[in-house]
């Protein structure tokens, strides 16, 4: 996907980038690229497959989704979904969560050299993060992509997602036994699931899946259990 065609696979779902915006993503895939030479971001480096596997991919869920307000993204790595979301939608803040000191060198240059204000980096495990009580249950929207099975996402996100909110789950083509598998999760947690969106990314028509599970009630205090616990015996 070149420019050109990012710009019109994103005007055809009411997405219409400025000047500035495309060139936070110029901007966004150089330094990318130049931090993977040292840094494991990303194994895909193809200026095209970023545009497409990574930009448009992480924006996605604004397809479907209207965003607003505080966005908590888990194990965010190179800041996917959910700076590509705040370039196209400066009125949210983000909060970024992540486990490698690298990494969150890497995003702390990014949001500087974007010139974006309104991101908060924080490097901890989520487990940590969603019982503080600075962080739990404040955020109108927590994201996740490519980070773990739905079961174990559900334990990371919906602690740190306020009761009202949304946490928006980034999956490819198996999600739906996923789901499934994460009901008794999201019942214990607080969660709900109200959304399932399968798309195709353009070109090479894989399969993704956008997962919207509200949060009904508060999470018991209990919750999330300690640091590696939710990844080795999901609820």
């Amino acid at each position: 996907m070149d420019e050109k065609e990012f710009i019109l696979t994103l005007e055809k779902q009411g997405i219409n980038l400025t000047n500035q915006q495309l060139a936070q993503f110029e901007q966004y895939y150089e330094l990318l690229f130049s931090w993977n030479k040292k840094v494991n971001l990303t194994s895909i480096t193809d200026k095209e497959e970023v545009y497409l596997k990574h930009f448009y991919d992480s924006i996605s869920p604004a397809f479907y989704f209207s965003f607003e307000g505080n966005l908590c993204d888990i194990g965010a790595g190179a800041g996917f979904p959910s700076l590509p979301l705040l370039i196209t939608n400066p009125a949210i803040s983000v909060t970024i969560v992540d486990s490698l000191k690298k990494r969150i060198h890497f995003l702390d240059e990014l949001v500087t050299k974007l010139e974006l204000d309104n991101v908060n980096l924080i490097h901890a495990r989520a487990e940590d993060v969603g019982k503080d009580s600075k962080y739990r249950e404040k955020f109108s929207v927590v994201t996740a992509r490519a980070v773990a099975r739905m079961s174990v996402l559900s334990e990371l996100c919906l602690p740190l997602c306020k009761v009202g909110g949304s946490f928006i789950a980034l999956k490819g083509a198996n999600a739906h036994e996923e789901m499934k598998a994460a009901a008794n999760a999201n019942k214990i947690l607080g969660g709900e699931t109200v959304a399932e969106h399968t798309l195709h990314l353009p070109i090479e028509n894989s399969e993704r899946t956008i997962i919207q599970v509200k949060k009904t009630k508060h999470t018991p205090k209990k919750y999330p259990r300690k640091a590696g616990t939710p990844a080795k015996t999901p609820l």
